[in-house]
């Protein structure tokens, strides 16, 4: 794949205890789904202007989960999560970014 194209979901897969991503370059990208819930970009749970979080870790349940999700355009994603919550585009390159596997965890610890 050319390094400038986006790489893109093949299969999203929320019915487990995280969530599965499969990419178009053969990774399999493994998120806890409270993970990610809290990670949301939206305006509500992220400063606009500074980026600073505004959602209250305390105010999510433990036990959230992606009840549903939709492609946005070419380069995102939408989750639509169970405290109904559903305002965040999560963009393939921040999924990527945040993905838990092994190989993704080992990589980020060998980074300076």
């Amino acid at each position: 794949m050319a390094t400038n194209e986006i790489i893109k979901p093949v299969d999203v897969d929320i019915s487990g205890s995280s969530i599965i991503i499969n990419w178009d370059d053969g990774h399999r990208g493994i998120y806890p789904h409270r993970m990610l819930r809290l990670r949301c970009p939206c305006a509500s749970c992220v400063e606009e202007m500074t980026g600073r979080a505004l959602l209250d870790p305390d105010s999510v349940p433990q036990d959230v989960r992606a009840l549903d999700q939709m492609a946005v355009g070419q380069y995102a994603l939408q989750f639509l999560w169970s405290d109904a919550h559903y305002t965040g585009i999560y963009t393939y390159r921040a999924l990527r970014a945040a993905c838990t596997c092994i190989a993704c965890n080992e990589a980020r610890a060998r980074q300076p």
